[in-house]
C-alpha cells in the first residue's frame, strides 16, 4: 500500500502515547501521531501532515473509544495548549508516565538492572497550581491562554480548573475591571496599549494571594483602583504588583517593579519553612506534591548529620534549605541572580546560617569550588529540561561525591546523563516518578545513584 498522503482519511487503531501526549497508530507500518488519540482508539482521522518517516492526523470520528477515555471537565479541552491528557482517566495517565520513564532509561539510557518504583500520584489532580499567568490579547479582546498550537491565538478563559476558586475569582475580577474601566490592551504591531499578563500566585498552606500585572507602561495611578477592587474581592490577596515590559518580547517579566497595593510578596510553607514568593520568583508549581517531593529527596540523601551537602541548580533554595538542618553545611549553585538573592533572604528568614548560595552556571561553579578545597558527599541536581551540560557533568564526576540524588522534569535528559554518570564509576539504585502535573503530559522523576567502590 502507497504511504499515506496529507488529506487523506483512514481508519487508525491507537496503540500508544508519545511523550507528547499524542497518540501513536501505525498505516501499514507507516507510523502516524494523532492529538487526542488514546491506546485503544479505533478512530478515523485526516492526515494533515505527510513527513518521509511519520505523519500527523486530526480526529474525525472515534469510532471504539478506549476503556480509558474519559468525558474532559473543561469546556476549552482541545481548544487550549494545555492540560493534554484530560480525557484520560488518571491511573491511566499515572500508568502511562511510569511506563515513559521506564521506556526512555532502558531504550535511551541502555541501563542495566535498577529499581522502577511505583510513581506517586498527586494528591489534587484539580487545583493544584499555586501559579497561573494569562495573556491579555488586544485583537480580538481575550484575558486566556495560548491556543493549541496556535501561539498567535489566545482563548479567553473565564475559569481554569487548575487553580483554586480563589485564584479563578480573581480572574474574574480582573476581566471585570478592565472592561468598565476601559483598560487599553497592548498591540504588538503598533506597540501601543498597556496590559499585557496578569499572573495570580497563591500560597497553599498559608492563603495569601498575589496579582501581578504585567503592563508596557508605569501606569500607577490608572491600576491602583484595579488592585484596591481585586483585594476586596479576594480579601487574602496580600499583593498586588506592576511590573513594567516595555520591550517588544513578548514576555511577563519586567525590567521594573512598582506595588500597586500590600506587600511585594507572599510567603508559603514547605515542611517546617517559610519563604517570601516575590512576583519574578521561580517556586514549585504544585505545593502539596512539592512537599511530597521533598521528603522523597531527603530520604535518598541517606544523612546522617556529618555531610557537606552540595545543591545544583538550586533556584530560590527550597531543597538546600529543607536538608540544612540535617547536614553540615550545605553549598547551593543557582545562574540566575535574583533566585540566589531571594534563597539568601529565605534562609535568613528561617534562621538557617549553614548555607552558603553562588551565583554562576555549574560547569564553571564546581571547579572553582574544587580549587578552593570544598568537595560534598552527597549532591543533588536539579536541572532543567535540558539536562547537564557536559562539562557540569565532567565537573560532577571529577568531585566524585559518594551519593548522587537527581530530579528530573525530563526523563530523556535524565537517561543521557545517568548513561554518562554511569560510565564514571556509578550506578543507579532506584527511580521513583512523581505525578507534578496532572492532566498534563510533563513527568517528575527522582533517581538515586551510588558511587560504584
Amino acid at each position: 500500500m502507497a504511504k499515506p498522503r496529507r488529506g487523506d482519511t483512514l481508519e487508525l487503531a491507537i496503540e500508544d502515547l508519545a511523550f507528547g501526549g499524542e497518540g501513536v497508530g501505525r498505516a501499514d507500518g507507516y507510523v502516524i501521531f494523532v492529538r487526542g488519540g488514546l491506546p485503544g482508539d479505533r478512530l478515523r482521522v485526516r492526515l494533515v501532515e505527510a513527513r518521509g518517516r511519520f505523519g500527523r492526523a486530526t480526529i474525525d470520528e472515534v469510532l471504539v473509544a478506549s476503556p480509558d477515555r474519559v468525558q474532559a471537565p473543561c469546556p476549552y479541552f482541545g481548544q487550549c495548549g494545555g492540560c493534554r491528557l484530560q480525557h484520560l482517566a488518571y491511573p491511566a495517565q499515572l500508568a502511562f508516565k511510569e511506563k515513559q520513564v521506564r521506556d526512555c532509561l532502558q531504550r535511551l539510557g541502555g541501563l542495566g538492572a535498577f529499581e522502577l518504583r511505583p510513581i506517586l500520584p498527586a494528591p489534587e489532580p484539580y487545583g493544584y497550581r499555586n501559579k497561573m499567568e494569562f495573556t491579555v490579547a488586544h485583537d480580538p479582546p481575550a484575558i486566556g491562554l495560548h491556543a493549541a498550537e496556535r501561539y498567535d491565538v489566545v482563548l479567553d478563559i473565564e475559569r481554569c480548573l487548575l487553580q483554586s476558586e480563589s485564584m479563578n475569582a480573581l480572574l474574574d475580577e480582573f476581566r471585570r475591571q478592565v472592561t468598565e474601566r476601559a483598560l487599553s490592551v497592548y498591540d504588538p504591531q503598533t506597540e501601543r496599549g498597556l496590559l499585557r499578563f496578569v499572573m495570580m500566585r497563591e500560597g497553599r498552606r498559608t492563603a495569601e494571594a498575589m496579582v501581578n500585572v504585567v503592563a508596557a507602561a508605569p501606569d500607577v495611578e490608572r491600576l491602583t483602583p484595579v488592585a484596591d477592587a481585586l483585594r476586596a474581592r479576594v480579601p487574602s490577596t496580600t499583593s498586588v504588583v506592576l511590573n513594567v515590559n516595555a520591550k517588544k518580547a513578548s514576555v511577563a517579566v519586567g525590567s521594573e517593579e512598582h506595588l500597586l497595593a500590600g506587600r511585594d510578596h507572599i510567603r508559603e510553607a514547605l515542611g517546617p519553612l517559610t519563604f517570601q514568593v516575590s512576583a519574578n520568583s521561580f517556586f514549585q508549581t504544585n505545593t502539596l506534591q512539592a512537599e511530597r517531593l521533598f521528603a522523597l529527596v531527603e530520604s535518598a540523601c541517606e544523612l546522617d548529620g556529618s555531610e557537606t551537602l552540595l545543591d545544583l541548580y538550586a533556584g530560590t533554595g527550597a531543597i538546600s534549605l529543607l536538608l540544612a538542618r540535617r547536614v553540615c553545611a550545605v553549598y547551593g549553585v543557582e545562574l540566575a541572580a535574583a533566585a540566589v538573592t531571594d534563597a539568601i533572604r529565605n534562609a535568613s528568614a528561617n534562621g538557617i546560617d549553614n548555607c552558603t548560595f553562588l551565583a554562576g552556571e555549574v560547569r564553571h561553579v564546581l571547579p572553582e569550588l574544587m580549587r578552593q578545597g570544598i568537595t560534598a558527599s552527597v549532591v543533588v541536581a536539579d536541572p532543567p529540561r535540558a539536562g547537564f551540560h557536559p562539562k557540569a557533568l565532567t565537573a560532577l564526576a571529577a568531585m566524585a561525591p559518594a551519593r548522587i540524588v537527581y530530579v528530573s522534569c525530563n526523563p530523556s535528559t535524565l537517561a543521557r546523563d545517568v548513561s554518562d554518570l554511569a560510565r564514571h564509576g556509578y550506578q543507579l539504585e532506584w527511580v521513583q516518578p512523581v505525578d507534578m502535573f496532572p492532566q498534563t503530559p510533563h513527568i517528575e522523576a527522582v533517581a538515586r545513584l551510588r558511587r560504584g567502590a
